[in-house]
C-alpha cells in the first residue's frame, strides 16, 4: 500500500511538471492590463528611410508642384509606389530630404504625424487646407534564430507588432526561447539591446511590442533541445510509466 501511495504521488508530481512546462509555449499569458502607451505608437523617421509624401488639395494643379511626380526626377509620389525602389524621398546621411519648392528639410527624428504638421504649417503660404499623406516605404525587420522562416521581412504598413513579425516568420520553433527574444534597435546610429517575453500578457504595453523599421529580432535557442522535444509528449510518457508500474505491481504480488 505504501509503494502504491508513493507511486501515485510521483505520477501526480510528474503531471504537474508537465502542465507547468507547457506554459513555455503559450503566448500572452496572465492578466491583460491594457495601457495607452502602444495605442498612439508611430515609427520615427531615420536616416536611410525612404518616405512617400503626397500633397493634395481641392485643386490638383495647385498641389502638383509639391509632389515628386512633377519634380522631373522620375520618382513617383503616388500610385503603385511599393513596387518602385526609387519612389519617395530618401532621407540622407544628414537626416534631410530635398522637398520641392521648400528645399532642404530636416526630417530625421520626426514621427509621421509631426512631419505632417510641420509640412502643413510650411505649405500654408502656398496652399489652402492641404491634405498630406506620409508613409515609410522601406519598412523591414530582420528575424534570426529559432523561427521556421528566418530572414528579412518587409511590410506595407508602418504599424507592425512583434507578433506580426513572428507570424511572418512561421512562428517560433519548439527549440526557441519565447521568454528571451532579443530585439536590437538602431536609433540615429545608437544601438540598444532589449529582451522581451512573448509569454507575458503585459508585452502589449512594452515599447518593443511595436517594431521600428530596421529592427533585428533574434529568438534564442534552448541549450538542451531534448527539453523542448520531450515536454509536449510528457503526458504520454507519464501514462506509459503509470501503465508499466501497475503491471509490475500486479505481477510481483
Amino acid at each position: 500500500m505504501k509503494k502504491i501511495t508513493l507511486l501515485f504521488l510521483l505520477l501526480l508530481a510528474l503531471t504537474q511538471v508537465s502542465c507547468v512546462s507547457k506554459k513555455k509555449y503559450y503566448y500572452l499569458q496572465g492578466d491583460y492590463n491594457m495601457g495607452n502607451a502602444a495605442a498612439n505608437y508611430e515609427p520615427i523617421i531615420q536616416k536611410d528611410d525612404r518616405i512617400s509624401i503626397v500633397v493634395m488639395t481641392y485643386q490638383r494643379e495647385l498641389s502638383e508642384p509639391f509632389n515628386l511626380s512633377v519634380g522631373g526626377n522620375g520618382n513617383v509620389g503616388g500610385g503603385n509606389i511599393m513596387n518602385n525602389p526609387n519612389a519617395g524621398y530618401l532621407v540622407d546621411s544628414e537626416g534631410t530630404i530635398d522637398f520641392p519648392t521648400l528645399g532642404k528639410l530636416s526630417v530625421a527624428g520626426y514621427t509621421i504625424e509631426q512631419l505632417r504638421l510641420m509640412l502643413t504649417d510650411k505649405l500654408k503660404a502656398y496652399l489652402v487646407d492641404p491634405i498630406i499623406n506620409i508613409r515609410i516605404l522601406n519598412f523591414k525587420v530582420t528575424v534570426l534564430g529559432a523561427v521556421l522562416n528566418p530572414g528579412v521581412k518587409t511590410f506595407s504598413t508602418n504599424r507592425v507588432t512583434i507578433l506580426d513579425v513572428i507570424a511572418e516568420s512561421g512562428d517560433v520553433t519548439p527549440f526557441g526561447r519565447r521568454q528571451e527574444v532579443l530585439i536590437i534597435r538602431d536609433y540615429q546610429g545608437v544601438k540598444s539591446f532589449n529582451t522581451i517575453d512573448l509569454t507575458k500578457a503585459d508585452l502589449v504595453n512594452s515599447p518593443f511590442f511595436y517594431m521600428d523599421q530596421n529592427d533585428v529580432v533574434y529568438v534564442r535557442e534552448r541549450k538542451a533541445k531534448i527539453d523542448a522535444t520531450a515536454l509536449p509528449n510528457l503526458p504520454i510518457i507519464v501514462s506509459s510509466i503509470s501503465f508499466l508500474t501497475t503491471m509490475i505491481l500486479l505481477l510481483t504480488r
